[in-house]
């Protein structure tokens, strides 16, 4: 079998408190006894998967609880008055509460991530989780994940990426942390889980980078973002087929996200080779392993890129489309003039405007249109 590769095409160069403040009287407080796991049948038509974990308990040592007390604090967690608890924090619907008793409960959105990527790792220092695939053996089934990155920025290019993966890959990452990128603050831990991700004996990838001057040639062309991204989805998804030969066992489906409201958007995109599969389009279909991978590498690229565009230019070009980059707009401008915005921005962006000094349009209203399909 030949040696397993990548395959690209490069469109264009271009909060303190002690554990002594959250003591309270004992009153009425119910926690789950066990870790509770539902399954659901919306993701895939004909297959149940796990529905990630909303509650979680287990006991802690002093020293453990010391340490978790600790990132609380530090996490920006807001400290909640709990009865009977040591200590309790919120945080974006997820709550965490350790009881005098010694034990840890974790609820609420957020629940199964918190476990897997901060409890286990930083705290408890090992691995319960884990349990899905015994519930659900689709969950190792081979697949692609598509995903991209790049598309918020004003500065720096689109990157959609695309990995196969089976169950030996999914088994070799599955205490690695791989987790959607948008959830990931670090970009020195974007880039090891990337090359730990393209490392991986049996995973192939693909990366298709779309330089901002192809973007903005292709936006021309398109006058839509979404579908500007499922032609991009597609073309990774033709990469990855073409090399078919080198997946083992050959994939059941390829999964990415749904940016569009209509699905036939990416459809109507699939080119020869890409009709050959049955395409899964969902919401949040960054929970699925493969998808989070290629959100992983697409993000790596799109760093990777503007980090050149960096050294190219000597500016600044700070990420997503904030006040810090009109700043940073305005003096690209002032050092290398409107002409070359084009090589380093995405022009259709309202910073475009702002940053030349000219009016922008009214903001349209968006309005679903119909039931998705």
């Amino acid at each position: 079998m030949p040696a397993l590769k990548s395959s690209s095409v490069i469109l264009d160069s271009g909060f303190c408190f002690p554990l002594s403040a959250f003591r309270f009287p004992r009153s009425a407080f119910h926690w789950p006894t066990h870790l509770v796991a539902e399954h659901r049948a919306t993701l895939y038509d004909g297959t149940k998967f796990v529905k990630p974990l909303t509650s979680y308990t287990c006991k802690l040592t002093d020293a453990q609880a010391a340490a978790l007390a600790a990132h609380l604090r530090d996490g920006g967690f807001k400290p909640r008055e709990v009865p009977y608890a040591r200590f309790a924090g919120e945080k974006d619907k997820l709550n965490v509460v350790f009881y005098e008793s010694g034990k840890l409960v974790v609820q609420g959105k957020g629940t199964q991530e918190f476990v897997e990527f901060v409890l286990e790792p930083e705290i408890l220092q090992e691995a319960k989780l884990g349990y899905e695939a015994v519930l659900n053996p689709e969950l190792l089934l081979p697949r692609l994940g598509v995903d991209e990155s790049g598309k918020g920025d004003f500065f720096g290019p689109l990157c959609i990426a695309g990995v196969y993966v089976n169950e030996s890959v999914l088994n070799a990452w599955k205490d690695a942390g791989v987790r959607d990128s948008k959830n990931i603050s670090s970009d020195k831990k974007i880039a090891e889980l990337a090359k730990l991700i393209r490392g991986t004996p049996g995973c192939v990838n693909s990366v298709v980078p779309v330089g901002n001057e192809a973007y903005n040639r292709l936006y021309t062309q398109f006058r839509s973002v979404n579908k500007l991204l499922a032609w991009g989805h597609a073309r990774v998804i033709e990469n990855l087929m073409g090399l078919r030969y080198q997946m083992n066992p050959p994939p059941v489906r390829a999964i990415s996200d749904q940016f569009a409201h209509d699905k036939n958007t990416v459809a109507k995109a699939l080119m020869n080779l890409g009709r050959e599969i049955e395409l899964v389009q969902r919401h949040k279909a960054e929970e699925d392993m493969a998808v989070a991978a290629a959100a992983n590498l697409a993000r790596q690229e799109v760093l990777t890129r503007r980090a050149g565009l960096v050294k190219q230019f000597g500016v600044k070009l700070a990420k997503g489309a904030a006040s810090a980059v009109d700043a940073a707009a305005k003096e690209f401008l002032a050092q290398h003039g409107v002409e070359n915005l084009p090589k380093v921005a995405k022009m259709h962006f309202r910073t475009a405007l702002r940053a030349q000094g000219l009016p922008e349009p009214p903001k349209v209203e968006w309005r679903r249109r119909g039931p998705a399909r």
